[in-house]
């Protein structure tokens, strides 16, 4: 589990396809401090498992499904990519859960600047349209933000200059990719409704 509070950006070093998967190395420094070999690192949202650590960089093995799923099949050498590590008991919870599996593929729609800020406008899947609500947590590559404003199938998010700089949403332009992950919390609710419309009314009987 993750917070969407981006730790830093690190570069890919290297993207190697082998048959229906690949190996990812990417060059950073904060998050190795305290990592070992198993242990989750969010890569632009996607919640991937160190398979090697050396002094400036980390790999970690990419599957089939999370090759199709996400916007990591179009990275290349020096693409820049968010990160984070798993949440521990003592982290301090500033965004909201983030699972660090992604939901559905968003596309950049447009980026623009109001005052120190920027807004950025997303189009979404249409799978996703029943947990994007305003006011309600997204995660964006990784980042855990507020949607300010929803129509059909985009919504706005506003960025702090702050989470602007230090995250690759600097580097979005229109038509990007971008990974989407729904507040886990819309998806609970969805399940307990769907068990209540079947006459399940506990939260108990749900888990």
């Amino acid at each position: 589990m993750f917070t969407g509070i981006i730790e830093e950006t690190g570069k890919i070093d290297a993207l190697n396809i082998k048959g229906n998967s690949a190996v990812i190395r990417i060059r950073c420094s904060k998050v190795l401090d305290g990592s070992k070999i198993g242990d989750s690192i969010a890569v632009n949202g996607v919640c991937l498992t160190a398979t090697e650590i050396d002094g400036g960089s980390f790999s970690a093995d990419i599957s089939y499904e999370t090759l199709k799923r996400t916007s990591l099949a179009g990275v290349s050498a020096g693409t820049r990519v968010n990160l984070e590590r798993a949440l521990t008991l003592s982290t301090r919870l500033g965004g909201h859960i983030v699972s660090g599996h992604v939901d559905g593929l968003g596309t950049v729609d447009s980026v623009t600047p109001k005052g120190d800020s920027y807004v950025l406008r997303i189009r979404f899947p249409e799978a996703m349209d029943k947990y994007i609500a305003e006011k309600g947590s997204v995660s964006v590559d990784g980042i855990s933000l507020t949607v300010a404003w929803v129509n059909g199938l985009t919504f706005d998010v506003a960025v702090i200059p702050h989470t602007f700089k230090e995250t690759v949403l600097s580097d979005k332009r229109r038509g990007d990719k971008v990974n989407l992950e729904a507040d886990v919390i819309a998806r609970y609710l969805e399940k307990l409704m769907k068990k209540e419309a079947k006459g399940i009314t506990s939260l108990l009987d749900m888990l």
